[in-house]
Parts: structure tokens; C-alpha cells; sequence
């Protein structure tokens, strides 16, 4: 996902003065748009303005991710197609570049040298401190040889507050709300603990207090996120709390308690909830889903895999037993609602009966929602250095059969919800979300382009697609 916006001027700002104007590239997950977002914030009220006109900018920000050797490779085509555009242009050859985000995080010390036509790398840490930095850089002139600045901190500490400033990058009617940041979870094929810490929750009242703050603005989807959304309060608990320990609202925080916190704000909105781990998940957290309306009959819970010898090789924490009982329990005590979930395909070790075992799994199951990503082997973590690596080819024919047996499955899915009359959120003129569908990442339902934008609409379902529904 690439982001770029423009910020009005602020009225404090004299007529005629001279802005410094930021481009702003946000590339990565929602987790990372928010980071994004509060740079943007700091931005704006330090009167510079964000451009989507890199021509102008004085200043080009690339927000970056590192999560896959996918990731990284769009993060540095954005580093270096930023820096190639201020060189065609001799008014723009000062224009200083500066690299955020996980890649910055991860990467900082090599980069240094592998791209010195950057002006500053800066961390999770530096979120908030970007417009000195910026004022830093364009105070003065760099040397052709120097080396980039360094502003990386290690282990970030960094969590956001409901008055932090920011500036939603998101329409109007839809916010995504970082409840947590970092992970305490050792996943083998993972380095995002590495990059953003150990799990830290914000508290409720400033969740709640920001939440307020958003549906008094008009938002209708309130998107919870973390990279653990189910351990939120957890690292607050008394005593030693593992990796696999339940979401209980009697040790203290927690995401139930949370939930029926937010389900109390007036109005008429949705709470989603996004990047569950299916190790915390309890009885009490499915009857809170139950008992409060205003949270969205869906789920996203990253599985990875079934097989009982590759989840242990993830280190995910969790059994083939346990994951099967717990989608039993879930929509039992929630029905109607929409599973989704991910899955690594060719992870190292993972035999033809590994991948067997997960292709029944998802016939079996028939997730509402359901991705496939292929195993990429990332540097510095466990599963980088074990025996047993698949074939590109491999891992590319292993995708490709679990996603034709998604698709299937999904048209299937779809064709059953012909002549039901399901509510949507209206995304733009004629296109809208059901419940079952978080943003940017799921199917969508063409609407008719009457029905106003931003707000909830009731459609009848008349056609279904592969993917997306027709509601008429």
C-alpha cells in the first residue's frame, strides 16, 4: 500500500510565507500508515504541508516495510525512484530524503553505506521527532561524501497516546486505532520483534479517549491493530505472562475489557478487530464478541499453517488440536461470523504431507476470507538458518494450489449469499464493504452510486463475482 496526501495550510501560517513542503511515501501495513500518520501529524502542526507533488517538496519522506523480500525490494525502488527524481531537477538536487519505518528500523547501519544518497534514516523512536530532524537537515548543506545520519535507536519504546498528533491519511469514515506495539511472540520466520520491540499496550483510557475523538468526527470503522491485538494488557499483568496465555479480564487489562469499554462510545459504528493470535484466544474474549453488537462479526486470525510438525518448527505456540477446537468455538458462540486468516506455504522442512494436511484443512474449513503468502527467508531469524529449503519453484507451485483451491471455495461463498440483504459501508460512489470485509485487504460490493459515501446502506445481494458481491 503506497499513500501520498496533501495537507491544507494551516490558517495560523501567514499569507505568503513560504511552507517547507514533504512528500510522504507510506508503504507497508496499516500499522505502518499509522506511523505515517503521526508524522504527518507533527507536520502539520509545525505549519510545514505535505505534497503529492514530489516536483515541489523540499523535503521526500519514504515510509518504509521490511516484513518480506517483497516489501523490501518496493521499499528501495521507492528510495531510489525518490532520490533519481530530485537529481533530473536541478531546483530539487537539495531536496533532502529521508528513510522511515521497519526498514530504517532493521537496516539503518548497512544502509548507510549501501545508499548514501540518503540524507537520514530514523526509527520508530524519531516518529515524533521528525520535524526537528527535518529542520536539522535543511539548515544545512550535507558534503557530497558524507554519510547519511543515523537516528535509528534499538529496541524502540515508542507507543502512541489519544493526543498524539496526527493526520489520517484513511477517507473520512474509517481509522485504524494502534491499541499495541511490538511482539513478545518468538515465530521463527519473523523479524518484526527484532525491529519493533517487546510488546507494549497503550492504556484503555487513551484507546478510549482517541476512539471517541473519531466517532465524534463522523468515522464509522474503528480498525484495532497491533502486531498481537489479543495480548493488549498482558505485558501489564502481574507475574510472568507467556506467550500462550488467554485473554482474562481478571488479571487486569485485556482486550474484552476493552471491547466492552468502546461498544459503550454512542453512536453507530463498527469495531474490527485485526491481527489476532489464536494462542490468547478465550471463552470469555468469543461471548464479548457475542454480547457486543457494535463489534464486527469478523476475525482476523494469522493461522500460518495446520501441521503439527511445522507449527512447531514456526514456533507459533499453538497445536493443530487447538486451532481446530478454538474455529469450532468461535463460530459456535458467535455465528454468522467471518474467519480470516494467512498461511506460509513452503516453509523449510514442510513436506508434500505437510502441504496436504493444510489443503484438507482449508476444504475443511472454509475460511470466509483466507491468504496464501510464500515462505521468504529473512535474514536473522530461526527459520533463515534451518535445513530443508523449498525451491522457489516449490514454494510459487504450492501457492498457486492453495489459492486456486481459495478461489473456489470463495465463489462458492459468494454465489451462497445471492438474495440476502446484507449492510455495507459505502467506500466511494458505487463501491462499499459488507462486515466481512476489513479495508484494502478483503472483497468488496458494487453498490449503486446513489447511496452516500461514508455512511452504512442495507443492499440486496443479486449477483456474486469470484471474490465481490453486486447489491442492488
Amino acid at each position: 500500500m503506497s499513500t501520498s496526501t496533501t495537507l491544507p495550510s494551516p490558517a495560523s501560517k501567514p499569507l505568503g510565507e513560504p511552507l517547507v513542503k514533504v512528500g510522504l511515501v507510506s508503504l507497508g501495513c496499516a500499522k505502518n500508515l499509522v506511523d505515517s500518520e503521526i508524522m504527518a501529524g507533527h507536520l502539520h502542526k509545525a505549519g510545514m504541508a505535505l505534497t503529492p507533488n514530489a516536483d515541489e517538496a523540499d523535503v521526500m519522506i519514504v515510509n518504509t516495510c521490511s516484513f518480506i523480500d517483497a516489501a523490501k525490494e518496493e521499499s528501495i525502488g521507492a528510495i531510489l525512484e525518490a532520490n533519481q527524481n530530485r537529481g533530473m531537477r536541478r531546483r530539487h538536487q537539495q531536496q533532502k530524503l529521508i528513510v522511515a519505518g521497519c526498514m530504517a528500523q532493521r537496516f539503518a547501519g548497512e544502509l548507510k553505506t549501501s545508499l548514501p544518497e540518503v540524507d537520514a534514516f530514523i526509527g520508530l523512536d524519531q516518529l515524533t521527532q521528525i520535524v526537528p530532524i527535518i529542520e536539522g537537515l535543511l539548515a544545512k548543506e550535507r558534503e557530497e561524501e558524507a554519510e547519511p545520519e543515523n537516528f535509528v535507536t534499538p529496541q524502540p519504546k515508542f507507543i502512541p497516546d489519544f493526543d498524539t498528533p496526527r493526520f489520517r491519511l484513511t477517507p473520512a469514515h474509517t481509522a485504524y486505532v494502534k491499541i499495541a506495539e511490538g511482539c513478545n511472540h518468538p515465530c521463527s520466520f519473523c523479524i518484526i520483534p527484532q525491529m519493533r520491540g517487546r510488546h507494549r499496550s497503550r492504556t484503555v483510557e487513551s484507546i478510549v479517549a482517541e476512539a471517541r475523538g473519531l466517532v465524534a468526527e463522523g468515522v464509522k470503522e474503528l480498525n484495532l491493530i497491533s502486531q498481537d491485538t489479543t495480548y493488549f494488557g498482558m505485558d501489564r499483568w502481574e507475574g510472568k505472562v507467556g506467550p500462550r496465555a488467554l485473554v482474562d479480564s481478571s488479571r487486569g487489562d485485556s482486550l474484552t475489557y476493552l471491547l466492552r469499554e468502546l461498544q459503550k462510545i454512542e453512536g453507530d459504528f463498527w469495531i474490527r478487530l485485526l491481527y489476532t493470535h489464536p494462542a490468547h484466544w478465550s471463552d470469555e474474549l468469543i461471548t464479548t464478541i457475542a454480547e457486543c453488537p457494535k463489534v464486527a462479526r469478523y476475525v482476523d486470525m494469522p493461522l500460518q499453517h495446520i501441521s503439527d510438525p511445522m507449527l512447531e518448527a514456526m514456533r507459533r505456540e499453538t497445536s493443530s488440536q487447538h486451532i481446530r477446537d478454538l474455529i469450532k468455538r468461535i463460530r459456535a458462540g458467535v455465528p454468522g461470523i467471518a474467519l480470516r486468516t494467512t498461511f506460509i506455504a513452503g516453509f523449510p522442512g514442510e513436506t508434500v504431507e505437510d502441504f496436504e494436511t493444510l489443503l484438507a484443512f482449508i476444504e475443511e474449513t472454509r475460511f470466509e476470507r483466507l491468504g496464501v503468502f510464500k515462505y521468504s527467508q529473512e535474514e536473522g531469524t530461526r527459520a533463515a538458518k534451518r535445513e530443508g529449503h523449498l525451491t522457489s519453484r516449490t514454494k510459487e507451485a504450492r501457492w498457486k494450489k492453495a489459492m486456486a483451491l481459495q478461489r473456489r471455495i470463495a465463489l462458492e461463498q459468494t454465489a451462497a449469499t445471492v438474495g440476502r440483504q446484507i449492510r455495507v459501508l459505502v467506500e466511494a460512489p458505487g463501491i462499499a464493504r459488507s462486515e466481512a470485509d476489513a479495508p484494502d485487504v478483503d472483497a468488496r460490493v458494487f453498490v449503486p452510486e446513489n447511496l452516500p459515501v461514508g455512511e452504512f446502506a442495507q443492499v440486496t445481494v443479486i449477483a456474486a463475482r469470484e471474490y465481490d458481491l453486486v447489491g442492488a
